[in-house]
């Protein structure tokens, strides 16, 4: 289970070249800021990864992990998510909000109507995108995370108000 006061911040893509590098994805605002966050962690918090970035690479950014000195070593690193202490991340404006934060609240029309939860935020380039589930759901609705589709996030109260675009509802 995943640690609410840790935020996923990037991944290991697998082994960069021969002498233990890895590829690192990161999903950071500025991707070089993820080496200024560790220690970096596993999702369960067993392990814990102290990177240098070394140069950007196809992909994302090659860096060294301290102890792993073999292709082999990055290779078995492949597909970890690393996570950092959400205290050591910067403090983000009223607006914005981390993933993390999203994933799980009440989503409810404009109406009061509960709609079901965030499952998901994806981004595949042109903004964020709330999957949202419910049992009145045929399928997940994909929500823009826009402040006209998305005018109220209310942290506190752990729930969205989404205003559906034409043809979502």
């Amino acid at each position: 289970m995943t640690d609410p006061d840790r935020i996923c911040v990037g991944a290991i893509a697998g082994a960069f070249g021969v002498a233990g590098e890895v590829r690192l994805k990161s999903y950071c605002a500025e991707p070089t800021a993820i080496a200024d966050y560790g220690p970096l962690y596993t999702e369960d918090g067993a392990r814990s990864f102290r990177i240098t970035l070394t140069r950007p690479v196809a992909g994302g950014l090659g860096a060294r992990v301290q102890g792993v000195k073999t292709k082999e070593e990055a290779d078995a690193l492949r597909g970890t998510q690393l996570y950092a202490d959400r205290a050591r991340l910067p403090h983000l404006p009223d607006d914005e909000y981390y993933h993390a934060d999203l994933i799980g609240l009440a989503v409810q029309d404009t109406g009061g109507a509960a709609l079901g939860t965030v499952q998901a935020v994806h981004n595949h380039g042109a903004g964020d995108i709330l999957e949202v589930s419910g049992s009145g759901l045929k399928s997940a609705l994909m929500v823009p995370f826009t402040l006209a589709a998305v005018p109220t996030v209310d942290l506190t109260a752990r729930k969205i108000v989404v205003d559906l675009p034409e043809g979502l509802d």
